[in-house]
This record gives structure tokens, C-alpha cells and sequence, in this order.
């Protein structure tokens, strides 16, 4: 394995095979001394294909714009004190709602740690090699008008939104949509119905939302699209920012 020349790794680069290249590199001889080619191979793609899962991991958490890169489902503080379910955080942890194509709500106090929650269960999604996003509503909205001032850019916008295996929209319902907003939401949550999941961070009760819409057939289609396959986790009102201000 040893002695690789160079033309032999400018092929394996060329073919994008730079993890394997390294881990031919990086082989102990002296560990892998009286190895039969097959035993060394074996070692060899087992390490190049760890270092890609890493690289490929990394790359979709990177890319997922979370607010909080570090948030962990295994570090969440004052679970029973919060009032959170350990099974029902365990089971969100497994993903498998994704794969139900299930949404989740987040409700809570302002400052309870939906925002965190929000970003570790999109964190989870990509240590999974789901695609995943986070954006607050402020942000979408943002982003929305924008999209409308360019050739083809409500298009793309929608496309790209509908296209997350998981999207995390923070800030849900903390302004009141306008018209414009609403047919984009009713169009994006359409497009994302049984075939994407959605999780949505908000300090309001699912009583208020009809009437944070506008109260009219968009809202009722809206919710229609969101409430019938969903896990509701209520984060409680214990404010985490105050508790981690006294803790630092």
C-alpha cells in the first residue's frame, strides 16, 4: 500500500477519491505488517469512508445556517424542570418523524429554548445525511420580498424552500403575515405536505394562530396543511436565557 506514485494519486483525486488517497497515506505499516491486500483494503476503506460521513456531516450542519451550531439534544438543561417529555425529545432524536414526513411545534415562552431545540433537532437531521435548514420568519419574509423583485425569483424561492427534507422556521407567527406572506406560506407548506417535515418555533398557543393569519381561507388552509400531522412539544416558561446568565 505504501509507495503511491504520482500519477496514481492524481487519478484518485481526479475521480474525487481524496479520503481514500489519505488513508492510504496514513496506513501503519507496522500495524498492518503480515496483513493479506484484502485485510489492509478493508482497513484502508473503512477509514476513507469514516473521514467522508465526517466531511459530509459537517458540510450539510455548515450549510443548515443553524443559530445555534452546537446545539445537542443530549445536553438539554433542566429537562423535567421545563416539563419536556425525555421520550418524546428521544424519539424526535431518532429522526423517525422525517421519515413519516411529520411536522413538529414548538411552543413556549419567549426564552423557554425553542430556538435551541429547534436547531438540535436540525443538527440531528444532518448527522443523519438529511438535509436540513433553519431560518427565522423575519428572515423568510426578508427573503420572500426580495425573491419577488427578480426574473423568476418567487420560483426559485419556493423551490428551494420546498426542496429541505427539513426546515426549521423560527419566530413562527411572531408578526402577523401579510396577504402576499400568507399565499406564499399556503403555496410553500402545499408544496412540503407529505413529502417534507416541517418544525415551527413559536410562543403561541395553536388557538391563536387562525387569527395571527388573518382569520380568513388562507388561514384556514394554512393550518389545514400543518396541524393533522404534527408532534406538539411544549417547552414550558421556564426562561433558559435567565438561567444561563446566572450559570455563566
Amino acid at each position: 500500500m505504501s509507495g503511491i506514485d504520482l500519477e496514481t494519486k492524481r487519478k484518485l483525486r481526479e475521480m474525487g477519491a481524496a479520503p481514500l488517497l489519505e488513508a492510504l497515506e496514513e496506513q501503519d505499516e507496522n500495524l498492518t505488517l503480515g496483513m493479506g491486500f484484502e485485510d489492509r483494503l478493508r482497513l484502508v476503506v473503512d477509514e476513507a469512508h469514516s473521514t467522508f460521513n465526517h466531511a459530509k456531516i459537517e458540510g450539510l450542519i455548515r450549510r443548515a445556517g443553524l443559530r445555534y451550531p452546537g446545539a445537542d439534544l443530549r445536553r438539554l438543561d433542566r429537562v423535567d424542570e421545563r416539563g419536556l417529555d425525555r421520550n418524546v425529545i428521544a424519539q424526535l432524536g431518532t429522526c423517525s418523524f422525517i421519515d413519516r414526513q411529520q411536522n413538529v411545534v414548538l411552543q413556549g415562552f419567549t426564552g423557554s429554548g425553542k430556538s435551541y431545540l429547534g436547531c438540535a433537532l436540525a443538527k440531528q437531521a444532518c448527522q443523519h445525511r438529511i438535509r436540513a435548514h433553519y431560518i427565522r420568519m423575519p428572515d423568510l419574509e426578508e427573503a420572500w420580498a426580495m425573491a419577488r423583485d427578480k426574473p423568476l425569483g418567487t420560483t426559485k424561492f419556493l423551490k428551494k424552500y420546498a426542496a429541505f427534507t427539513l426546515l426549521v422556521i423560527d419566530e413562527w407567527l411572531l408578526d402577523h403575515p401579510d396577504e402576499a406572506m400568507r399565499s406564499m406560506l399556503l403555496e410553500l407548506l402545499e408544496r412540503r405536505y407529505d413529502t417534507a417535515s416541517t418544525v415551527f418555533c413559536t410562543q403561541y398557543a395553536k388557538k391563536d394562530w387562525h387569527q395571527r393569519l388573518g382569520s380568513g381561507v388562507h388561514a384556514d388552509a394554512i393550518m389545514d396543511r400543518i396541524v393533522h400531522n404534527t408532534i406538539w412539544v411544549e417547552t414550558g416558561s421556564h426562561n433558559m436565557r435567565e438561567h444561563a446568565s446566572v450559570t455563566a
